[in-house]
């Protein structure tokens, strides 16, 4: 019987890498003192794999791309479907949204800084969108990268979903090796001080799984009775539930702009793209939905936290994976001069500003920024995790409300990443202007507020790297 098998087979492929990156992980030091996630570890030995073996046997990158671009919005949503504590309102949630706001707008100068100079010199075919991978694959991770990526390949860029893909890859390496270097850093310093100081002398080595005669932490509840219908059931019912209308709202929207011609044509190509900012939105929407007709029982944060680890390390390790090696040597120059650069600025930019905006956690405050800016939240939180084992600080919590917060603020910003893309396709170079100057705009947003949450200390010796 002729039955698709590519995702089942694309899905085992990826089990038994991300298995053997968990022994490699339990076993060897390396990947332990340099908290390299599993799905990484996994996504490297991959890589190899999807480049030479499996074209040979009917496994495409390509269906791997697909794989990332629906995990993406599933992660997405699974956490947008959280119960949200209410938590008041409060100065450091402002400076914590203000901050990642400020990081990529950061990023976002210097990869499209470093675009031009290098068309101006060395590499004038280079498209000019390339440099604004740093703030996409770097603070919003894989799939968004990826996904904005394959959008401009219809514009003309070649292999950009690969080369979104890289600098994401490249970004988690930066979070890991260079997470690792400055919690060293901060100790040597005196950055890090009082209880969190004292946790690092007696952490133990983190294997990645629990130890013999450690009591496994429960990871989700039963809102239901098994007999009826299994929990898990109902919570990725849910999750995928909000999906189908997510995919229902973009099929209308691309018929609607159909009447508008070319332009509307080509829109909606670039909001397919982002579907996982549509995702998330209704997904926020069915939760208000669903805590209005009172059955917010049903769902459980914790089985929602275990679908969205399960798609996050799926698609970590799929990226990885899907990088084409043909794409990255083609461009690796301004690739490593940008993913080189991009990275140090942005240890160097977390380490500033989170010296000058806060009060209290300074440098806790200053490691979650720089692992969410460089490898998305999860490693941000990893990262926090050798600092604060059980979150007894605020960082985890003020870090996931300042992000809802910023999500909404960076919307006009990432819809307008196309625009450069568009002049291209386009040949008009007043599209770039544009973005130059949207990136002004938000530069002077985050200094106005910036000094306004940092008062007289918000630029205290500039060219200094932290101040106390």
């Amino acid at each position: 019987m002729n039955f698709e098998w590519t995702f089942f087979l694309n899905l085992g492929v990826i089990s038994i890498a991300l298995l053997l990156a968990t022994y490699l992980r339990s076993k060897v030091r390396f990947f332990q003192r340099y908290l390299i996630p599993n799905a990484l570890t996994a996504g490297i030995i991959l890589l190899p794999f999807f480049n030479y073996a499996a074209p040979e046997i009917g496994l495409s990158q390509g269906s791997l791309e697909s794989l990332i671009y629906h995990l993406l919005s599933i992660s997405f949503i699974s956490m947008s479907l959280r119960k949200r504590s209410e938590k008041p309102f409060n100065k450091s949630i402002l400076s914590t949204s203000t901050m990642i706001v400020s990081s990529l707008t950061f990023q976002g100068i210097i990869g499209f800084g470093l675009t031009f100079l290098a068309i101006a010199t060395f590499f004038p075919e280079l498209f000019p969108s390339f440099g604004l991978f740093i703030p996409l694959g770097f603070e919003l991770g894989p799939g968004q990268a990826m996904s904005i990526g394959l959008g401009w390949e219809e514009l003309g860029f070649e292999g950009g979903g690969s080369i979104g893909l890289t600098f994401a890859a490249f970004g988690f390496l930066w979070a890991c090796f260079g997470g690792v270097f400055l919690v060293n850093l901060g100790v040597k310093k005196g950055w890090l001080r009082g209880k969190q100081a004292a946790v690092l002398h007696h952490s133990k080595i983190r294997s990645g799984v629990i130890g013999k005669g450690e009591e496994p932490k429960p990871g989700a509840f039963l809102t239901t009775e098994s007999e009826a219908i299994d929990s898990m059931t109902v919570n990725t019912a849910v999750v995928a539930g909000v999906y189908l209308f997510t995919y229902l709202f973009l099929v209308l929207v691309t018929c609607l702009l159909g009447f508008v011609g070319p332009l509307g044509e080509e829109l909606a190509v670039n909001l397919w793209g982002l579907s996982f900012v549509f995702s998330a939105i209704f997904a926020l929407l069915a939760r208000k939905l669903i805590d209005l007709i009172g059955a917010d029982r049903i769902l459980d944060d914790g089985a929602l936290t275990r679908i969205s680890g399960f798609s996050v390390d799926l698609l970590v390790c799929a990226s990885v994976g899907a990088i084409s090696l043909a794409v990255l040597f083609k461009h690796w120059i301004p690739l490593l001069v940008m993913v080189v650069v991009g990275g140090a600025a942005t240890m160097v930019y977390s380490l500033w500003i989170a010296s000058r905006v806060f009060t209290d956690h300074k440098f806790e405050r200053a490691i979650m920024l720089y692992g969410a800016s460089t490898g998305t939240l999860p490693t941000g939180l990893a990262l926090l995790r050798v600092l604060d084992p059980e979150f007894e600080t605020p960082v985890a919590t003020d870090y996931m409300y300042g992000s809802g917060i910023a999500f909404f603020l960076v919307i006009p910003y990432i819809l307008s990443i196309n625009l450069p893309a568009y002049g291209f396709a386009r040949n008009d170079p007043s599209r770039y202007f544009i973005m130059v100057g949207l990136l002004a705009v938000y530069l002077i947003a985050v200094i106005i507020l910036l000094k306004i949450l940092g008062g007289k200390g918000a630029f205290k010796r500039p060219g200094k790297v932290w101040v106390e």
